[in-house]
């Protein structure tokens, strides 16, 4: 599916972005189809007519003969890439599958609820009565809608979910590198690969493979440092994981933007603009937090290019010092608000393509249509957010940081080195940062300092620049939430650093290759030997989750992540069958255990809405404004221990089904047979109860 959906828009992307058309109309195709599927799903019609536009196109080029098996052919080193990382997380997959742990009872019960019933807002599974409109729920519906259109159960489309995400993220990074560096352009996939140092730290400590995955992302004590691959073996479907495609597409959309605007025709310029905007606009729905480093980095960009724009109009486009860049900034900003708006309107048929051909074009389209795209869901909208931004008070400890980002340090300092000893005194602006406490800062100031003080800068460099200067505010401020005073920098360290880690992965890689291609001459190694090596390397890499057990809570050879119920909960596995293969969406009562358990395992497993789900998950998203926490669970165990209020009880939360297995029997003093409830199921030590 995925593939038509590329190959559908692909022909028309070859005059835009040439060679790299076909990686684009892959991520571009996914992110087309989800917002037509979630259209669709807001007028509540079916989420197939999604399709419809890509059948049309598809018939169109075919008809008009743009597809050949030449053109095709070409395409292989992308297709090569994305297999190649969709293959490895799909083994992944496979060895570790089982929805038992961690955030998968969520990210399935989202995925279920989805497939189930395909509306905007989606049902909360967790919160009887509930939508999603509390949480961003796009990523969900990306694989929902894919699953529902192919015919995939949930509990497989869980666990092709991942591979597709690191599928497309790698073919991006790998359409990126060829933008950032002319040689060894495989070499910025290792953002997806590598580990931390911590990682390293923690091995020479002799602590089990295990452990040392898990410690290596809580090094800064008290906080969450992910790492792309620590994530994906992890294997939660979380909006922090699925954004990463989004985030490396649209990386690669602003680069190239950069590189092609001034010579761009109008209507290649509406397609960047629009596909700019289609990315970003996403941002907001599949993991919010991503906006916030990406829509200052695309203002950042937009100003880039009107800058250039400026600059190729009065024939200086070579010249792109920061200094420089100020200065004709501030004179644009005079000629724009003193000229512009004096300027008469075109006339109607050639307003689309004047208006995207000034300067200002890029600047203004993208953010405006990336809110317009999605407007619907700004409607919807209805959480607490964070509440204001504080102050740091423990900043990271200068060694804990370096464990963290040390890599990309080191990598930045050997490129800079010239830079360094040309002018040390620059060395001496870390000096207040860590005076005043702000060590770890004070360390990735001196990168961030010598990169900014070259003449002209690059887009490696420039996206070096955005990854440290992610790091270093994440120092200073933090978003306030409701995690507590403890971790209180849990979440503003956890969702960032994902972001810094592509931005100066992506750049230090690059730095590396071209530092590497300077040192090793055109045809150091033949082709043979080259083609040899590659392969070993692939080989190796997917061997790896065949031969290296992790410690997963039921290991497999299965897509089916509810395979695992057979045998560690026999009674659940029939019951959540039988569950499943109801039609619609039905309302259920089970038994609640806190959060991060087994208990809401049946609303997980099937997508039926259950009047509550892993509480505290539901606070941080609904607050307690009404008393509804206290209440629904005080509720839930009246209905299963007090047979008198059962039925009332199921009609004040529109509940139909009563679900009494063996958690239920563990939690509570089960009565429900003294409710006067006829059985609907009963089987393998559970019965379900239904209120006629």
């Amino acid at each position: 599916m995925i593939l038509f959906l590329q190959i559908s828009i692909w022909p028309y992307l070859k005059e835009t972005f040439r060679k790299f058309s076909y990686p684009v109309s892959l991520a571009g195709g996914v992110l087309l189809f989800t917002i037509f599927s979630w259209y669709c799903g807001i007028a509540g019609v079916p989420v197939y007519l999604a399709l419809l536009p890509f059948g049309a196109l598809c018939a169109r080029a075919v008809a008009a003969g743009r597809y050949s098996w030449k053109d095709y052919k070409e395409q292989w080193p992308w297709i090569a890439v994305f297999m190649v990382f969709f293959l490895f997380m799909l083994e992944v997959r496979f060895v570790n599958p089982s929805i038992s742990y961690a955030e998968k009872f969520m990210d399935h019960a989202f995925l279920a609820s989805i497939i189930r019933t395909p509306v905007i807002p989606p049902l909360d599974p967790w919160f009887l009565g509930g939508t999603l409109d509390v949480y961003y729920y796009l990523g969900y519906w990306i694989f929902g809608t894919l699953a529902l259109v192919t015919g995939v159960p949930s509990n497989i489309a869980f666990n092709l979910a991942l591979p597709t995400v690191l599928g497309l993220s790698a073919v991006m990074m790998f359409a990126l590198a060829h933008l950032l560096t002319k040689r060894f352009r495989w070499l910025p996939l290792l953002t997806f690969l590598v580990v931390n140092p911590s990682f390293v730290y923690q091995v020479l400590q002799g602590k089990s493979l295990g452990s040392v995955l898990w410690d290596s992302t809580r090094t800064i004590p008290n906080t969450i440092n992910e790492y792309p691959i620590f994530s994906f073996l992890w294997g939660d479907v979380h909006p922090h994981v699925i954004g990463i495609f989004n985030q490396v597409f649209l990386i690669f959309l602003l680069v190239y933007a950069w590189d092609r605007w001034t010579s761009a025709s109008a209507r290649e310029k509406w397609i960047i603009a629009g596909l700019c905007a289609v990315s970003l606009g996403a941002m907001p729905l599949i993991n919010t937090w991503d906006v916030l480093v990406y829509a200052p980095v695309t203002i950042l960009f937009g100003l880039i290019i009107w800058y250039r724009s400026t600059c190729s109009s009065m024939g200086r486009v070579d010249d792109c010092s920061i200094s420089a860049w100020i200065r004709r900034i501030i004179t644009s900003s005079r000629s724009f608000l003193s000229g512009a708006f004096r300027t008469p309107l075109p006339g109607p048929a050639s307003l689309p393509g004047r208006f995207i051909s000034l300067h200002w074009g890029f600047l203004v389209l993208v953010p405006i249509l990336s809110v317009l795209f999605y407007l619907p869901f700004y409607f919807q909208m209805n959480t607490a957010g964070v509440q204001g931004v504080g102050i740091v008070h423990t900043p990271t400890a200068p060694f804990d940081f370096l464990l963290v980002h040390g890599l990309f340090l080191l990598i930045f300092v050997l490129y800079l080195a010239k830079d360094i000893r040309k002018r040390p005194y620059l060395l001496l602006i870390s000096v207040p940062f860590a005076l005043a406490g702000y060590a770890a800062a004070a360390i990735a100031v001196i990168p961030l300092v010598y990169l900014i003080a070259r003449r002209k800068m690059t887009p490696a460099e420039l996206l070096a620049v955005l990854g440290l200067t992610i790091i270093i505010l994440c120092e200073f401020f933090y978003l306030k939430d409701n995690m507590g005073e403890t971790y209180y920098r849990m979440n503003t360290l956890f969702k960032f650093y994902i972001g810094a880690w592509l931005l100066m992965g992506a750049s230090s890689f690059s730095m590396l290759a071209q530092m590497t291609g300077t040192r090793l001459p055109e045809g150091w190694i033949s082709r043979k030997k080259s083609a040899i090596i590659a392969v070993t390397a692939v080989l190796v890499l997917l061997s790896v989750p065949i031969l290296v057990p992790l410690d997963s809570p039921y290991r497999g050879a299965t897509l089916d992540g509810l395979a695992y119920l057979k045998t560690a909960h026999p009674g659940d596995a029939e019951a959540v069958a039988y569950l499943r293969a109801l039609p619609g969406t039905v309302g259920i009562v089970e038994a609640e255990g806190g959060d991060y358990t087994y208990y809401s395992r049946i609303s997980s497993s099937t997508g039926h809405q259950a009047v509550i789900g892993m509480p505290f998950h539901e606070y941080m998203w609904r607050t307690d404004t009404t008393g509804w926490y206290g209440e629904r669970i005080n509720d839930i165990r009246a209905m299963y221990e007090e047979p008198l209020q059962t039925r009332t009880l199921m009609e004040k939360y529109n509940a139909s089904l009563i679900y009494v297995g063996d958690s239920e029997r563990e939690r509570y003093v089960v009565r429900v047979s003294e409710s006067g409830l006829p059985v609907l199921y009963d089987h393998g030590g559970v019965q379900i109860y239904l209120r006629e």
